[in-house]
């Protein structure tokens, strides 16, 4: 039995340790371990509700906007305060770019290279490489002259040693099965959506005013003005700079991710058998539409991949464990406590580094164990098009089917990496074509005279109850997120966020039972354990984001051989 460890896993956000046991050439059990201690919840306490949305922005830098909406929402909702219809669409917008922005940059700069030999393209003749693309798709740079430039900045880059973001890595893996042709198309993708993502997350910088962290989010609503008569505020230039990006983030969706993501999958679809992970998943729902009261994305549960049922979601079900977490509860160990309840102190028993091994038995992480009824829950965009295509939504289950349609699958394919992979490729998708749709909206509304972005009744917090306790959920790109605040005297008494990759990276908690990314690479093939790809593969299917090195160990832990990985 050999122990597999890779820390930090590479490409994702944060720092994230792995370790796995192997098995007649499959993982039998693994592990996971985030090796950073985060304490912004405890920096919150004692200051005004009204600001913690700017600092729970920077619990990450590559989710932009998701943790001002989570907070924003919360104290909302502790206060009782409903935002104006332009405000909710402003904030629709916003979401809805930074959704399909980040996804486009997961699927070709986080996961991409899991299925794409880069250096294969080399091999690759421009013009069947023209013609591949041709058939897939319209994109006006299918072209031999095109792919051939391609190659020869390819070849240049190679020439020099130099391989910068794709040094280190598994090219020539035995696990890669894309043919040269294809390999140099999607290498061509991955440099055009470079300079796709710098263009179209412009739409945060007039909305916001900066990328990454936009700054006019306000608690009732939005900062940025409405006025057509001022260069200063929203006005009809702006408004149409909006909709040009917003139609060409559309138009790269459907006509270079979506048939990239078919084009690589069909050649790994006994991919749709690997990777399940828990067969628990959440959704808190998300993109409110304005006047009606109900979500554009539906929330629920689906428990035990049951499809015929969806499960109405409460956050008093919502838990958080600790026994294998680098924390203490005061009431002691096998207790989850509520996040209104929750403690981050924090009491590290694990190894000094360097180390070999963690003690997989005792506490091993800093992430907390959430569970939802006591479950461990897969959260992120299969969650969400799995609870949306249950609930009946007619745009979800016409795209999802069209997908397993087209790749010749069933329904089932959608519970493995496969099935994650391609679940975020049709929520980028989905909502590429939906935002234009809120836009729109917005300019009728503006047109009708309605320039009101702001509820300003309980601005006051002379006006606030003496205690408040509030959550604010949205769906993230990467799933399910939750703020819970508690306010007493108008200050912060206790405030937790439970975020995607804490559902997903969980450890075990007081059962034992394994978090999804635990689970999920159980049974997980390893064409070599000197080069764990396939262990790559489906964790970022989860999209967690960052980069390092990979240590590989014998059974009795000693050393085998060391090697960087991309």
């Amino acid at each position: 039995m050999a122990k597999i460890v890779i820390d930090p896993i590479t490409r994702i956000e944060g720092h994230l340790r792995i370790e796995a046991e192997v098995n007649n050439g499959k993982v039998s059990d693994a592990w996971s371990s985030s090796t950073m201690f985060r304490g912004i919840e405890k920096i919150l306490k004692t200051r005004d509700p009204r600001d913690a949305w700017f600092f729970t922005q920077r619990f990450c830098g590559v989710c932009t906007t998701v943790h001002s909406i989570a907070s924003i929402r919360a104290v909302e909702n502790a206060l009782n305060i409903k935002i104006p219809a332009n405000a909710e669409l402003i904030r629709n917008i916003i979401i809805g770019i930074q959704n399909v922005q980040d996804h486009v940059i997961h699927f070709y700069h986080l996961h991409a290279l899991d299925w794409v030999d880069i250096t294969s393209g080399l091999k690759a003749d421009p013009a069947k490489t023209a013609a591949l693309a041709a058939s897939i798709s319209d994109w006006p740079l299918n072209s031999a002259t095109y792919f051939r430039g391609v190659q020869e900045k390819l070849k240049a880059f190679v020439a020099k040693g130099r391989l910068g973001p794709f040094a280190n890595a598994y090219w020539g893996h035995p696990a890669y099965r894309l043919p040269p042709e294809a390999n140099l198309m999607a290498t061509a993708h991955y440099l055009e959506a470079l300079e796709w993502q710098k263009d179209v997350i412009k739409i945060h910088a007039i909305l916001g005013s900066k990328n990454p962290h936009p700054q006019t989010f306000l608690v009732g609503g939005m900062a940025i003005a409405i006025d057509p008569d001022s260069q200063n505020a929203l006005n009809a230039d702006k408004l149409m700079e909006i909709k040009r990006l917003l139609a060409k983030a559309r138009e790269f969706v459907e006509k270079v991710y979506i048939p990239d993501l078919l084009a690589v999958a069909s050649f790994y679809k006994e991919w749709a058998g690997i990777g399940g992970g828990v067969g628990n998943f959440l959704s808190y729902g998300d993109f409110p539409q304005p006047g009606s009261g109900q979500l554009w994305m539906p929330s629920g549960a689906i428990m035990g991949k049951d499809l015929s049922k969806v499960i109405p979601v409460s956050h008093e079900k919502v838990t958080e464990y600790v026994d294998h977490s680098w924390y203490e509860y005061s009431g002691g160990a096998g207790k989850g406590l509520h996040p209104w309840e929750g403690e981050s102190e924090h009491k590290y028993s694990g190894p000094k580094p360097p180390f070999k091994n963690l003690d997989t038995d005792g506490k091993y992480s800093w992430v907390k164990a959430p569970r939802y009824e006591d479950q461990p829950m897969e959260v992120g965009p299969l969650a969400r098009l799995l609870v949306a295509y249950a609930s009946g939504h007619k745009e979800v289950k016409g795209a999802v089917d069209g997908v397993l349609h087209k790749l010749g699958v069933g329904p089932e394919a959608l519970f493995s990496t496969l099935g994650r992979t391609a679940a975020r490729g049709i929520d980028c998708l989905l909502i590429a074509q939906e935002t234009p749709k809120w836009l729109d909206q917005l300019i009728d509304n503006i047109g009708k005279g309605d320039y009101k972005v702001h509820n300003n009744e309980k601005w006051d917090p002379a006006t606030w109850p003496a205690e408040a306790a509030g959550y604010g959920w949205h769906e993230a790109p990467r799933g399910a997120l939750g703020h819970w605040i508690k306010i007493k005297d108008q200050k912060i008494l206790n405030y937790q966020a439970v975020v995607p990759s804490t559902w997903n990276a969980s450890p075990r908690d007081a059962k034992g039972l394994r978090g999804p990314y635990e689970a999920a690479l159980v049974g997980t093939p390893l064409a070599d354990p000197n080069k764990p790809l396939e262990i790559l593969r489906t964790i970022h299917s989860f999209d967690p984001c960052l980069a390092c090195a990979v240590h590989v160990f014998d059974a009795s832990g000693n050393e085998m051989v060391k090697v960087n990985v991309l």
